[in-house]
């Protein structure tokens, strides 16, 4: 058993654009709460004992109005910029706009992150028994391990209603270990069916139970060498296209086909909901009401 506490990095740097706003700072309660504080306070209750913020510096200040009041005295707090010129000097100047990634942001963490960690979505609500899982497997996991973890959901349990969304399609052998992962970037719901957009544009039929990732991974401090190898690669490649992006599911499956590390798929009963449109915000508030309501969380979370 590892006793160190694991680390919980955030990925917190999203610009909204669907949203229209910084939903990962939205309140979802007349306590003020945003789904992160729920994601928190279940890590904090499942024995993480550090959090990594991977923001945007010009957002800064608002986190840590937010959660540095929260988690004095409870845990260690970290902030790192995910920035779209923090690529290696070589691919410098680089007039791109839109963010490389999350590849790129997990990246952004390798100097302050030495623990064994869980890396999640700002946005996405996961629920105490993802983080109680996740915590146990990394506290079980030595330090120099390339045996690495994912939180598994079922497509069907993580679409909007209003509009399409990005999901990690998995294939999952019988001894539970992932052995392909991809990035969807267009999957949504046409009257009672799923689709996603293959690369041509083409609506491809998609099975509700596909397991997905909602990058709730489990890592060694191993990953980072690799991913920053990888990213130099993606680069060489694609430092001039304007929306290519370099995801943590690339990362994973390259990984995996070259056999550097392998991928448990844990799963968790616990409930997912997130917002990626803002006709989403009412559905997340009416499930985190009832939570409350059923003691599942205190009515003050701080």
């Amino acid at each position: 058993m590892n006793t160190i506490k694991p680390t919980l990095v955030i990925l917190a740097a999203g610009i909204g654009s669907r949203y229209g706003g910084l939903k990962q700072l939205d309140s979802f309660t007349p306590e003020g709460d945003t789904i992160l504080d729920f994601s928190i306070y279940d890590a904090l209750q499942a024995g993480f004992g550090k959090f990594v913020f991977i923001i945007r510096k010009n957002i800064e200040a608002d986190f840590k109005a937010i959660f540095d009041k929260k988690l004095i005295g409870k845990a260690e707090v970290a902030y790192v910029f995910q920035e779209t010129e923090n690529i290696p000097e070589k691919f410098k100047p680089n007039k791109r706009e839109k963010p490389w990634g999350t590849g790129h942001a997990l990246l952004m963490a390798k100097e302050v992150v030495h623990e064994n960690f869980a890396i999640i979505n700002a946005d996405d609500f996961y629920g105490r028994e993802a983080f109680e899982i996740m915590a146990k497997s990394l506290q079980e996991t030595p330090q120099d391990s390339t045996q690495f973890n994912m939180i598994a959901y079922q497509l069907k349990n993580t679409i909007s209603e209003h509009g399409f969304v990005s999901r990690g399609e998995c294939v999952v052998n019988k001894e539970g270990l992932l052995t392909d992962v991809t990035e969807r970037t267009h999957i949504e719901k046409i009257a009672s069916e799923l689709f996603r957009k293959d690369e041509n544009g083409e609506l491809i039929p998609i099975d509700e139970n596909t397991i997905v990732s909602m990058n709730f991974w489990g890592f060694t401090h191993k990953c980072f060498d690799y991913a920053e190898t990888l990213f130099e690669n993606f680069l060489e490649k694609n430092h001039d296209a304007p929306k290519s992006e370099f995801f943590i599911p690339l990362i994973v499956n390259e990984m995996i086909k070259e056999k550097k590390a392998s991928v448990q798929v844990l799963k968790s009963s616990s409930l997912w909901f997130g917002v990626t449109y803002k006709e989403d915000k009412a559905v997340v508030q009416s499930a985190i009401e009832t939570l409350k309501n059923h003691k599942i969380y205190p009515i003050n979370l701080w």
